[in-house]
């Protein structure tokens, strides 16, 4: 069941005032692909706008914390927690990000996880594109999500 929609099928935010508060957490991964050249430019810190994964670290959380003003309907949320892992990965080549996001409350932090992944990556983006207009953002997916009243999610 949608239950992003009314019964005319017209969007509204869900009422979440009768749902328990629960403590929920979710982790979202995803990749900015690039040149083995690019990623040496982050690596070794050569990088002409300067610290590309700190940067991205700060706009993914960020990005998290601004979730419901960039998503319609999602609720704001008290976040409790937010951490953006930024790895650089020869084999890629590129640099894989995770998020965990966490909060108590009634509904779930999966945008905010998605959100931070997805800003963390554009701000990669943005601070290579001068070396490499080509870099590939993708695989941005929901890996793990817990609590509430549907519990633990974990991605095949």
């Amino acid at each position: 069941m949608l239950t992003h929609f009314d019964t005319k099928g017209q969007a509204h935010m869900v009422d979440v005032s009768d749902k328990a508060v629960t403590a929920r957490t979710a982790i979202a991964r995803g990749a900015v692909r690039m040149t083995a050249d690019t990623l040496a430019l982050v690596t070794e810190g050569r990088a002409g706008k300067g610290d590309v994964l700190g940067v991205a670290r700060l706009a993914g959380i960020m990005g998290a914390k601004r979730t419901s003003d960039l998503i319609p309907l999602c609720h704001p949320l008290p976040v409790t927690k937010v951490s953006v892992e930024l790895t650089p990965d020869p084999a890629l080549p590129g640099i894989r990000i995770e998020a965990t996001v966490r909060t108590t409350g009634q509904t779930g932090v999966e945008m905010e996880a998605l959100t931070a992944v997805s800003v963390a990556a554009l701000t990669i983006y943005d601070m290579l594109k001068a070396a490499e207009k080509g870099m590939e953002i993708g695989a941005i997916h929901l890996a793990m999500k817990e609590g509430g009243k549907s519990g633990r999610y974990e991605a095949p």
